[in-house]
């Protein structure tokens, strides 16, 4: 057989991103590119002094993963209008997680730095981009969001920014990734992710060791969502339209996907059993998620059995239209995930399940959110410190130990305070 020598490198190049294989490639690349990068900033701070930026211009901020992230940034986002009014914002990002920063409106369209993380070529162009353009904006800032990625750190090097920003270990161990922070933040494990972005912002014009020894304050709820005149009634209409058995129904909506990190799923029986019910009960359920989770809703839409049980994956064409979606319902029972962070932007009463990752972290900030979690030893087992990989055996009883009676119950009394359809 005749093997074209160019067919590895078109392979690895169309490499598609899946988790694990990004961590692999965050270790045996990213670890040598850190400690390269390392030693060449030591070597040059021999010669160059400190960076200092009284009022920055420009401030770049690296958040490239999941789009829940963006939600819980808002405080921050808010906190550097407020002290750098004149200064422009820019992100560094995945293309896929955008459409939130733009609903958002924190910065201007054309201010956001985008990579396609589908394929190791797609992402190998964006990156070469990208860094021309983060060069020629010239930053003084840089603040990278990401909790312990290398490939993060790279870009926050490599934009060529004075001031760079971001979370440090300490002392904990394989967690390497470069020593080239100026701002080094102290990753602390016991204070919402809001609130450790918050102080970032701190540590631009902090000294001292560890930096930014701030109070922390009360963060607030994000702003809701503002549709445009009539938007709303258009999209309800349509769903209407769309499912004529919504008629004078409530609709409980469901996301029973747990997406790149099936551990953080709530069992899909438990799902069946707490659709059966609310069924029986005279609600609408309609089962919510991206295409690729259209499997698991027709499983529950089959063992439901049920004219009220809708499929409405890949439904709506994307998140201001889910949005809208949820302004229609009158309860949202969610996995951890995006749904749950979104629902912060509207007054939608939600239950977030939590388990592997921890409410006191992750939670949404927002008075419609209620946290099921039931803190075992082993609870959370994702962290900044594993790279999110848990060394659960995937009977994750954290969840399991939800039971379908005790959402029930949470489920009656948020609806018995929601007005009819």
């Amino acid at each position: 057989m005749t093997v074209c020598p160019h067919s590895a490198f078109f392979t690895l190049r169309d490499h598609p991103l899946n988790i694990d294989f990004q961590r692999a490639v965050d270790r045996l690349a990213g670890v040598p590119i850190c400690a390269a990068l390392s030693l060449y900033e030591r070597l040059k701070s021999a010669f160059v002094p400190p960076a200092k930026v009284a009022q920055p211009k420009r401030i770049l901020i690296v958040l490239l993963s999941e789009m829940g992230s963006l939600v819980l940034a808002q405080p921050m986002f808010a906190e550097l209008k407020r002290r750098y009014p004149s200064a422009e914002l820019y992100m560094l990002m995945f293309r896929k997680n955008r459409e939130v920063l733009d609903l958002q409106g924190v910065m201007p369209k054309e201010n956001v730095i985008t990579l396609n993380d589908k394929a190791l070529g797609d992402l190998a162009g964006d990156s070469l981009k990208a860094i021309r353009k983060m060069r020629a904006l010239d930053f003084d800032v840089v603040i990278d969001c990401e909790l312990f990625t290398r490939i993060s750190s790279i870009f926050s090097y490599l934009s060529g920014a004075k001031v760079r920003v971001g979370f440090e270990p300490h002392t904990q161990e394989g967690l390497y990734r470069g020593s080239f922070m100026n701002r080094k933040v102290m990753y602390n494990p016991y204070h919402h992710l809001s609130q450790q972005f918050l102080t970032m912002v701190e540590a631009i014009e902090s000294s001292g060791r560890p930096i930014a020894k701030r109070m922390p304050g009360a963060v607030g709820a994000p702003p809701l969502l503002q549709f445009e005149e009539g938007e709303v009634a258009r999209e309800i209409a349509q769903l209407e339209k769309d499912f004529p058995v919504l008629e004078g129904k409530k609709l409980v909506l469901v996301y029973p996907d747990g997406g790149i990190l099936p551990i953080r799923a709530w069992p899909p029986e438990y799902y069946e059993q707490l659709s059966d019910e609310l069924l029986k009960e005279g609600y609408v359920l309609g089962l919510i998620g991206l295409p690729d989770a259209k499997p698991l809703a027709k499983r529950i839409v089959a063992h439901c059995d049920h004219d009220h049980c809708i499929d409405l994956t890949g439904y709506t064409r994307n998140v201001r239209h889910l949005l809208a979606v949820f302004q229609r319902a009158s309860l949202l029972v969610t996995n951890d995930g995006g749904p749950g962070q979104f629902a912060a932007l509207t007054s939608l009463p939600t239950l977030v399940f939590f388990g592997p990752e921890t409410p006191a972290l992750y939670s949404p900030l927002a008075p419609n959110i209620h946290c099921l979690f039931t803190g075992l030893s082993c609870s959370p087992c994702l962290t900044a410190y594993n790279h999110r990989n848990s060394p659960c055996d995937g009977d994750n009883q954290c969840l399991k130990r939800i039971t379908p009676a005790q959402v029930l119950e949470r489920s009656r009394a948020l609806l018995q305070e929601q007005p009819a359809a």
